[in-house]
């Protein structure tokens, strides 16, 4: 069975190709990216796959027996770029497809859902069979800002008392392998989120707990955070998503109590003590 992957240089994708080859030939896996040489130091064949340029994308599917869709980043483009992959696989002979969408994306408020929503609904229709990871949220969207809090002595954010069932990346990846590589999985949708759920007050607690300083987590307007967000380097589109995000979470649109990542991986979801540690270090 060849396995192909997109965004395989991606954060994501590096880790899936990781696990992938402790459970496959390495011969029998294909990373496709927007640039191949990229892709050099992973070890397995590469193949230029590039969204926003169709033609490339049937020859790289070309012998593949399933695909994992790791879901593109240019929010407002996926739905046009998903769905030149999904053309490209029928075309090709791809067998079946795996695609990273989002936690409860038939449901969730989040302004991110709605592409995730359309990309499910093509590949439904494509008739190839499929298998949909919901992904929650990355724990390291989160830890990612630890360094600056510290830095700054306060977390900021617009979560309120929202809790957030995130997980790390590497169980996301876990889960994607476990599917690719084993059992029956067709047809299936999982909804993928950490075993326990935390608030942005109980990450600065965890952050002051490991750090030893007084670090605690300061709730702001989703405007007031944005404009944080700006005026730490971000695009100010980016800057308003990410702040409306937040605000979701304070609605309960990052939680979720089910089982799936960690029956699926075997094992349990990274602890945020264990996340807060990598981030601090």
């Amino acid at each position: 069975m060849t396995v192909a992957v997109t965004g395989a240089t991606g954060q994501l994708g590096r880790l899936v190709i990781a696990g992938l080859k402790d459970k496959m030939a390495a011969s029998d896996i294909i990373a496709l990216a927007r640039s191949p040489e990229k892709a050099a130091d992973l070890g397995v064949t590469a193949r230029k796959a590039d969204y926003d340029a169709p033609e490339t994308l049937a020859p790289a599917l070309a012998g593949v027996d399933t695909l994992l869709l790791i879901s593109g980043s240019e929010i407002g483009q996926r739905t046009a770029q998903h769905r030149a992959v999904i053309d490209a696989a029928k075309s090709a002979g791809v067998g079946h497809i795996v695609y990273t969408s989002l936690l409860r994306a038939d449901t969730s408020p989040m302004s991110l859902a709605v592409e995730h929503r359309e990309t499910e609904a093509l590949i439904k229709a494509s008739g190839l069979t499929y298998t949909i990871l919901r992904n929650g949220w990355y724990t390291e969207n989160y830890t990612g800002s630890v360094p600056g809090a510290v830095q700054a002595g306060a977390l900021v954010g617009s979560a309120g008392d929202g809790r957030i069932s995130s997980a790390a990346r590497a169980d996301y990846a876990d889960a994607a392998v476990a599917v690719l590589t084993a059992g029956d999985h067709v047809g299936k949708t999982y909804e993928l989120a950490g075993d326990s759920a935390y608030t942005l007050s109980d990450l600065a607690a965890e952050v002051s707990t490991q750090t030893g300083k007084t670090i605690p987590y300061q709730n702001l307007p989703q405007d007031e955070y944005a404009k944080i967000l700006v005026s730490v380097g971000l695009p100010e589109g980016f800057a308003g998503a990410l702040a409306s995000f937040d605000v979701d979470a304070s609605q309960g649109a990052l939680f979720h109590d089910g089982r799936d990542l960690s029956d699926l991986i075997g094992r349990p979801t990274t602890p945020l003590s264990t996340s807060v540690s990598e981030a601090l270090a």
